[in-house]
């Protein structure tokens, strides 16, 4: 503040001498060595001391009263060395100075004594020199310069005792005020003794007393009081003396355990697969040599035996169809109850397709009629926080309480465009046009409503709106001075609370908030960015006044797009961003993505609808006959498959809209990919198997085939069906909208679909096959294709029959035999046991978060506003601890919340935030607090005679008892509010720097019918916060305190930030993951182990599923993929896709095929023979149906500019397919070949159970050469 050193004036006036002599001459007690004012320098000059060698005088009684009430009770007797009109100016002074460091009692004494004794000691010559004299304009000789002795100790402990003051809401440091910002006591001394316009008129130097005894002169000063001190009356609060300040507990960040590098996790995960993996070598090892052993003693047993064999010996015959000898005896009767339902449902949708199609068809529109009430959730707290969650209820209570959190324009006009790299961006060139860019900002009006700032701004003292930029400093461009504006700059910069350096809505600016890029050099003038934030008032949501201040941030847009090219031309960049800038760039987000994803979804349709039309249709048929392409093509039928799957999605939101579930983003790009995922494989297996009926009974009626079809694969699918949809439908009690909405949506889905197929899907393949022994065209089936061969089309034929697909004759002959020999299966077991291990250690590798820059398109504009955010702002988002239902009104509560008074509770609101701020690293809390109740009672205090006035009268100036630092002279019940009310409406100025308009109009909920207050709050930051990880951390760490000060002190204290209500999810979404996953893979393991009859096969099953998704976060770690709620979505649907690729194949091997199996190569036996026979059954089908499927739409994705579907749908899906690819085709047959469950008898034993569904014929697994062949 401009005026405050101007109390030292005062301080340093003192009479003149009794004779002429210009020295002091004399240094002994009872002496003067300067008194009374003698003149000034210059007419602008203050009042300067005559120098006075005699000795001190007793005073005049109202001397004497006005010596005691300034100085204290110890001047009640003596003589002085001080007049009536020097104590006029010393009390004037030192109250102006009690404004600053009255809330600490012994910072104040020790300033008071230090001038008092100064000025007005008898003794005054032993430690007062004059050094220099001049003649006034009053003729009279006036001080210039003097010593001033005081001893180090004193010195010491009156600089320790103001050194960390706190100044009114800004919590700057009063030492910048009355100190200069000086860095230890000689520094402190010597800037108040310099000689400066607005301080000391002369100069009064400090020297050390060491070596001036010979002078005469002793150092003055009595012990001075601490700032800790044992007595109330002068101890210091916490937030004004470290030392005076409680011990917090001890807080340690979070380690996690470590070895060397290693998580301990990975570390034990990698130990115990290598002990394994070395046990194996081995084991296999002792194995061979013992072989050997036993091969080369049977061969000397043999050579002493007789070498003609008996013919009762077996001369090792060849045993043909050695799988059989173990193949399955029993029946399951739960198998045998479904195959039989299904069978019956089958044979009805058969026999009545019309009928089936249209209760379909009506059903799904009668679901779909919800999508009249179909909205999109695109809110995101409304998305990513629990409505009953601690963080929603707090952000409601605060908006309700204190209104919504201010609405933020801000822009960066950064100097790094040369080629050289980031250099200076002030000039006064610079200044003059951005003094006009905010002027124009200022004036525009919006082009919808005409709304100006000045109608939508936040205006904390009533008339000035906020903008928090350097502009503030001068107020125009007028009072930048071309040649001083360099100094008048650095001079606001390190004291932003002079009042010169005030901007219009009175709160300082602190440099780090409007500067930056500074810190290297630590000149402000070498500032690589100019940061600007307009305040703008925020308002209910759909609200008139919310629509006014959007229709303005629109306008200001534009404003600022076209400041971009001006500032290009200049050399400079401008980012900016505003309020809706975030949600709009959002959106723009998910309409690049929805094109993507469209094209990734056409793609999967038209491969799927030709991918079934090729089932029955060989390539020598076609040559043959080109006609059959035209009857025999399932192109319709495929399509009509699809439009199934996109029935049941369509049924789903039409059901739970109606329900009032409000659809989000994710469910709108996820659902259609999990299902066509589901929908595709099941269709491709009922059509495949109803061929292999079709070649193996071609004689019965199409319902009985449809029947057989379904009968044979209805089990399978609900075993997927029911596992997928019960283990999405936990999600359900996730309190996480987004994963919840999801898991609803997801689980209506995949069950509508489930049904539509068995019933809807079924009947219009029976229609389709009687379209095809009718020789009627694909497509157009009013046209009959007369050249179409007709026993081909019914399934028996001579064309092609013979044809076995590649992919088929692959599986069948090379790699099912190459997969399940004892080598490789043991190298399969240790290379996916060992990607596990992997995927394990890479567990803890998987950081949280979702960084705004990712979920925007590649070429946002506000990508280079969240890079500058991040390099340049150096101040933290600013945190409330909010105190409700607290009435504050009673002495007790009162010493709750305060920090600035000797009675305040050691672990009072104030004084553990005072404390947390001094550990940054473990808080992430920066700068004192701004506690509204400390501001309040000290502008009550009567020496501050400017700030309480009442009928014209000083408050509290005659109260009894009195206003003391011992917090019992302060007003308590009606009182305390009536007062209370005054404060909040006081301006915030020179004379009164504590008055609580501008820092507080808006902390506190005065509830004046109850007399108490129903809420209030305390204002600190946060430290810069980089990362995700550090918003993460600083939650948590906000939390930890609000919650240590609540069971201290029994209230009720919350913090709120406005990112803690995105962040809150990231508290517990490693243990929902946890709970989610596990809660999946139970259900997985119960259902599996039920319907396939054997709890061996459902772990192992269960087994395969964990693997992938381990597999899958592993992946995540490796793709720099965060785990976060879009993420989670995608664990889950791992678990269900997962569950697709290997319930098949595991049912397959359960109730294996007779006639596949049977033509298992010599060697299989057992497990081996039934999962070879599981790979041929369904292994195509698995591959071509939906892993082919899946791999086209995913890479479509890889072409999105939108970084959050680069990220989190491309990368994940990808690894999702290979891996449950994988696993489902190379590991799972391995692992049940080992550990299988024993099999069941196949119910339709007299055709085979699920025989080889992908596979273009039947016939083309009869017996034929190849499987006598050497090569098998």
């Amino acid at each position: 503040m401009r005026h405050l050193i101007l109390l030292l004036v005062a301080l340093f006036i003192t009479l003149g001498l009794a004779d002429d002599e210009g020295w002091t001459q004399k240094h002994e007690k009872g002496r003067c060595a300067i008194r009374g004012q003698c003149g000034k320098k210059s007419f602008f000059g203050g009042e300067l001391p005559c120098p006075d060698n005699g000795l001190a005088k007793e005073p005049e009684d109202d001397v004497r009263e006005k010596l005691v009430a300034t100085c204290g009770e110890k001047w009640n007797e003596g003589s002085v060395c001080c007049d009536d009109k020097q104590l006029d100016a010393l009390s004037s002074n030192l109250k102006r100075a009690e404004s600053i460091i009255s809330s600490c009692p012994a910072c104040k004494e020790n300033f008071f004594n230090l001038f008092c004794t100064f000025t007005c000691s008898p003794d005054q010559s032993l430690f007062v020199n004059v050094t220099a004299m001049q003649q006034a304009s009053t003729k009279k000789m006036i001080v210039t310069q003097l010593d001033n002795l005081w001893t180090d100790e004193y010195g010491s402990g009156f600089y320790n005792s103001c050194k960390d003051v706190k100044f009114g809401a800004t919590g700057g440091k009063a030492m910048d005020f009355i100190g200069g910002g000086a860095k230890n006591y000689t520094m402190f001394l010597k800037f108040l003794g310099d000689t400066k316009p607005f301080g000391s008129p002369f100069q009064i130097n400090f020297p050390r007393p060491k070596g001036r005894e010979k002078d005469g002169m002793n150092a003055t000063g009595a012990t001075p009081k601490p700032c800790n001190s044992t007595d109330e009356l002068y101890r210091c609060a916490c937030v004004d003396c470290a030392s005076a300040c409680p011990e917090l507990p001890q807080v340690t960040a979070q380690e996690y355990c470590h070895v060397g590098t290693l998580p301990c996790l990975s570390f034990a995960v990698i130990l115990i697969y290598f002990v394994l993996l070395l046990s194996l070598v081995a084991a296999v090892s002792g194995h061979v040599a013992w072989q050997k052993h036993t091969q080369r003693r049977s061969e000397r047993l043999q050579l002493l035996q007789d070498a003609a064999p008996s013919d009762d010996e077996d001369e090792g015959d060849v045993v043909h169809n050695a799988g059989m000898l173990d193949r399955p005896q029993k029946n399951y009767y739960l198998n045998t109850l479904f195959d039989a339902a299904f069978s019956r449902l089958g044979g009805v949708c058969a026999r009545f397709p019309s009928i089936t199609i249209s209760i379909s068809i009506v059903l799904v529109g009668f679901l779909s009629l919800g999508w009249i009430n179909f909205a999109v959730e695109t809110d995101p707290v409304r998305l990513w926080v629990s409505p009953s969650s601690a963080a929603a209820e707090e952000k409601a209570f605060f908006d309700s309480k204190f209104g919504p959190f201010y609405r933020a324009e801000q822009a960066f006009l950064v100097n790094n465009t040369r080629p050289t790299g980031p250099g200076p961006v002030l000039s006064y060139d610079t200044l003059d046009w951005w003094f006009d860019v905010e002027g124009r900002v200022n004036r525009f009006k919006s082009l919808r409503g005409g709304v100006t700032f000045n109608d939508v701004c936040f205006k904390p003292t009533g008339t000035a709106c906020v903008v928090q930029s350097l502009t503030g400093y001068f107020g125009t461009f007028s009072s930048v001075d071309p040649v001083t504006w360099q100094k008048d700059l650095r001079h606001c910069t390190d004291q932003p609370g002079s009042q010169e350096c005030l901007p219009d809505f009175q709160q300082p600016l602190k440099k780090d908030m409007i500067l930056g890029g500074w810190e290297e050099s630590g000149n402000v003038l070498d500032s690589e960015a100019l940061i600007v934030t307009w305040v703008v008032n925020n308002h209910a949501e759909g609200t008139v006044e919310e629509a006014r201040a959007m229709d303005w941030e629109q306008s200001l847009k534009g404003l600022l797009k076209a400041v971009q090219a001006e500032a290009e031309e200049r050399g400079l960049r401008l980012s900016f961003s505003t309020e809706i800038s975030l949600e709009e760039e959002l959106n723009n987000s998910t309409n690049t993505d929805a094109k993507i994803v469209v094209i990734s979804y056409v793609i999967m349709f038209i491969y799927a609808s030709l991918a079934l039309g090729s089932a029955s249709l060989s390539f020598k048929s076609f040559v043959y006959n080109p006609a059959n392409a035209l009857v025999q093509s399932k192109f319709t039928l495929g399509v009509i498959g699809i439009v199934i799957v996109l029935m049941s999605v369509s049924a789903s939101v039409g059901l739970f809209s109606t329900a009032g579930i409000k659809v989000t983003l994710i469910i709108a790009e996820v659902i259609p990919f999990l299902v066509l995922a589901v929908g595709v494989d099941n269709i491709f297996l009922i059509v495949h198997e109803f061929e292999r009926v079709n070649l193996s009974h071609p004689d019965e009626d199409v319902s009985e085939r449809v029947a057989k079809a379904l009968g044979r694969m209805g089990p399978s699918i609900l075993l997927s069906a029911s596992t997928e949809t019960i283990a999405f439908a936990l999600g359900a009690f996730v309190g996480m909208p987004a994963v919840r909405n999801f898991a609803i949506y997801a689980a209506g889905a995949v069950l509508i679909n489930a049904l539509l197929q068995v019933t809807m899907f079924v009947s219009v393949l029976a229609l389709n096959q009687r379209r095809v022994e009718s020789s009627r065209a694909d497509c157009l089936p009013c046209i009959t294709v007369k050249k179409a061969g007709t026993v081909s089309a019914n399934g028996g034929g001579l064309y092609g029959a013979e044809d076995e697909g590649s992919l088929q004759r692959f599986i069948r002959k090379t790699y099912a035999p190459g997969l399940l020999g004892r080598k490789v299966k043991v190298a399969v077991m240790v290379g996916f046991l060992g990607l596990f291990a992997a995927g394990l250690a890479l567990i803890p590798e998987v950081a949280l978060g979702l960084d705004q820059r990712i979920a925007i398109p590649r070429d946002s504009y506000l990508i280079p506003y969240f890079n500058d955010l991040y390099a340049y702002f150096d101040t933290g988002p600013p945190v409330y601890f909010v105190a409700r239902e607290l009435n504050v009104t009673e002495r007790k509560h009162q010493q709750e919340l305060c920090g600035r008074f000797s009675t305040c509770d050691s672990f009072s609101m104030a004084n553990v935030l005072e404390q947390e701020a001094k550990r940054p690293e473990i808080s992430f809390i920066s700068g004192s607090a701004a506690s509204w109740i400390d501001d309040y009672f000290g502008w009550l205090n009567p020496s501050n005679e400017e700030c309480c006035r009442e009928g014209g009268k000083v408050c509290f100036e005659d109260r009894h008892p009195p206003w003391n630092v011992t917090l019992y002279g302060m007003p308590e019940g009606e009182e305390f509010i009536h007062y209370l009310e005054k404060w909040v409406d006081a301006p915030t100025n020179e004379d009164c720097p504590l008055g609580g308009k501008a820092p507080y109009n808006n902390a506190l909920v005065i509830d004046t019918d109850g007399t108490t207050i129903a809420a209030s709050h305390f204002r600190t930051s946060h430290v810069p916060l980089r990362s995700q990880e550090d918003f993460i951390d600083a939650y948590s760490a906000a939390r930890r305190i609000a919650n240590s000060i609540s069971t201290s002190q029994g209230i009720d204290v919350f913090p709120y930030s406005k990112f803690y209500i995105f962040f809150d999810q990231y508290a517990t979404i490693v243990n929902l993951t946890g709970t989610l996953l596990g809660s999946a893979i139970g259900i997985i393991l119960i259902i599996s182990s039920i319907l396939l009859g054997s709890l061996a096969t459902g772990a192992v099953v269960t087994m395969t599923v964990i693997m992938i998704v381990v597999d899958v976060i592993g992946a995540m770690a490796i793709a720099g993929v965060s785990l976060n709620a879009v993420s989670l979505v995608n664990l889950v649907i791992c678990v269900g896709i997962g569950v697709e690729f290997c319930a098949h194949i595991a049912r397959a091997f359960m109730f294996p095929s007779r006639n596949v199996m049977e033509r298992a190569r010599t060697k299989f036996r057992g497990r081996d023979a039934r999962a070879w026979t599981a790979l041929v059954n369904v292994g195509g089908s698995v591959f071509s149906g939906i892993t082919i499927t899946k791999l086209l739409g995913v890479f479509v994705l890889a072409f999105t500019r939108s970084k959050i579907f680069e990220i989190y749908y491309f990368r994940i899906w990808l690894a999702l397919v290979v891996f449950a690819a994988t696993h489902a085709l190379i590991f799972l047959p391995v692992a049940l070949s080992f550990v299988g469950g024993e099999g069941y008898v196949d119910p339709e034993s007299d055709g085979g159970l699920e025989e080889d569904l992908a596979a273009r014929r039947y016939r083309a697994l009869l017996p034929d050469d190849d499987y006598d062949s050497d090569d098998y």
